[in-house]
């Protein structure tokens, strides 16, 4: 693709993301808010219309001239499916063109469930949500995967997703070949990333971190309003970088990697730590230990429990100290704390806020935001309906 054509599509996808962002918009509004000029913006919109993703919405207001129309984007164009690949879990959305959800579903799995048995699974739910999706004029535009692993994007092949014990597998052609629609995949914290960004409450915000925290840990960064990938496509492994030296074996085949500290994964194991020491209270003991759930522990340590909340509060410094040292190389915003640990309460994040002023050299230069998510478990599915939007109509992300 040559300059011109990049930039021709980098402005159409920034007027298609104005019109969404803005519900209801004027092309001159548009010219103003993206800085083109009203021509370029008055043939780019000509073009998303007579695509069929924009639609002519009535007149607004004259200001002494004739009434301006209005554009919306047409969000019954067609669907789109946004799925989440846990390693215990798959969480998938069908939705319009503006990320409202048709259908959504929500299952959790074994950790090291069988391959077959998992894309059994995979395949099914994909189905249920292509069987839910009205007619519209496009149809289906495309199925988006997040996954908890390093992603070659263009070839779609996950080279290595360590929690799920995978390693060249070229899921976008096999999804593509059972269902034959097009197929995007990327890491599931840049997709979480991306989620905000386009349809969370930070649209505006240019710089910010999105911590994705499950059985595992991993960072989707952007980076003056794109998406940070590094020079393989790799950036955002922040879940295996070393914070101690002396500790067990990773999932990924190093020591000490932070998501050993501070994960879901990490709570587990420092509540059984703190049982085999001795400490037990009415909600933990050694005869529920080992059945006891992330999500239990939680609701536990906001119940009173005196070994949740050291529990909790031991895995929130952990990852402080993490937060804190993204903080000091990529000084953003806002660093947005999603997925699992969107549900961790107000103990954690305090603790963790606290960490990170504490740990973060710059942190106390500037006004350093660190909030949970407000789509909680749902960044990462609508990021994925993100992904498809942008790739589908052969844009580089712009997010």
């Amino acid at each position: 693709m040559g300059n011109h054509s990049l930039i021709k599509q980098i402005n159409k996808l920034l007027i298609l993301k104005t019109i969404l962002d803005k519900g209801v918009i004027s092309r001159a509004k548009i010219s103003r808010l993206v800085d083109l000029n009203k021509a370029t913006v008055s043939n780019l919109t000509d073009e998303l219309i007579k695509e069929g993703y924009v639609i002519e919405k009535g007149y607004g207001k004259s200001k002494g001239g004739r009434r301006p129309v209005l554009l919306q984007v047409n969000k019954d164009v067609g669907s789109i499916i946004g799925i989440d690949l846990g390693v215990d879990y798959i969480h998938i959305i069908l939705s319009n063109f503006i990320g409202e959800i048709i259908f959504e579903e929500y299952v959790n799995l074994k950790i090291k469930e069988d391959n077959e048995k998992f894309l059994n699974i995979f395949f099914d739910l994909i189905q249920k949500a292509i069987d839910k999706a009205p007619e519209t004029p496009k149809g289906i535009l495309g199925i988006g995967i997040g996954v908890p692993g390093i992603v070659e994007k263009e070839s779609g092949v996950v080279l290595v997703a360590p929690n799920l014990k995978w390693s060249n597998v070229p899921l976008k052609d096999i999804v593509q070949q059972r269902f034959n629609l097009p197929v995007y995949i990327d890491n599931e914290a840049n997709a979480g990333a991306l989620g905000e960004k386009w349809f969370g409450e930070w649209g505006k915000v240019t710089d910010l971190i999105y911590l994705s925290v499950g059985i595992g840990l991993g960072a989707g960064i952007i980076i003056d309003n794109k998406l940070f990938r590094g020079a393989a496509g790799f950036a955002g492994e922040v879940g295996h970088t070393t914070i101690n030296f002396q500790d067990d074996v990773c999932s990924c085949g190093n020591i000490g990697c932070l998501e050993n500290f501070a994960s879901e994964r990490a709570l587990l194991s420092v509540i059984k730590k703190l049982v085999k020491e001795g400490a037990e209270d009415r909600y933990i003991s050694c005869e529920n230990i080992d059945e006891i759930t992330p999500s239990q522990i939680i609701q536990a340590a906001k119940d009173g429990s005196r070994v949740c909340r050291m529990a909790v509060l031991e895995v929130a410094e952990k990852m402080g100290i993490g937060v804190a040292n993204l903080v000091n190389i990529f000084n953003p915003e806002i660093v947005i704390i999603g997925n699992k640990a969107s549900f961790f309460g107000d103990l954690f994040l305090e603790k963790l806020r606290e960490v990170v002023n504490q740990r973060s050299f710059i942190a106390q230069f500037y006004n350093l935001k660190i909030e949970v998510s407000k789509l909680k478990d749902r960044a990462v599915v609508l990021g994925c309906i993100a992904m498809v939007i942008s790739d589908m109509l052969s844009f580089p992300e712009y997010t």
